[in-house]
């Protein structure tokens, strides 16, 4: 590993936000409106974060339509990648507020995610125009 990758991880892994944000894609891919949903920040705010995640290589994401789509990083992933999702994950099985977003996270997982994503843009808009 270089020390520009371990900078990366780090770095990634150095916000509350964007640790939560990784924990809730354990063994699945959400959408971003999903995970705005669960962070409880504006989309803009995940998207920064989520592209910090992204560059250390510890997501990976998928654009489909409108839609934006983020998973753990797979088995490409290199082993300093899958050593630090693993690290985090173990580290964090007992915290509380891990606890709490996973069941949150069975809540926003019921909902429509087309209807989530549209309501969530209308806000967006909302605030943007004061409409």
């Amino acid at each position: 590993m270089s020390m520009r990758d371990f900078m990366s991880i780090t770095k990634a892994l150095a916000d509350e936000n964007r640790v939560r944000m990784l924990l809730c894609l354990r063994g699945q891919e959400l959408c971003l409106c999903q995970i705005v949903e669960l962070a409880g920040l504006a989309p803009s705010t995940v998207s920064k974060h989520m592209s910090i995640l992204r560059q250390a290589r510890l997501v990976e994401g998928r654009k489909e339509g409108r839609w934006q789509y983020y998973r753990l990083a797979g088995r490409d992933a290199s082993p300093a990648v899958r050593r630090a999702i693993d690290w985090v994950r173990k580290s964090l099985a007992d915290d509380p507020q891990t606890a709490r977003d996973a069941e949150r996270l069975e809540r926003i997982l019921e909902l429509n995610p087309q209807e989530l994503c549209e309501s969530q843009c209308g806000h967006a808009r909302s605030r943007t125009t004061g409409r």
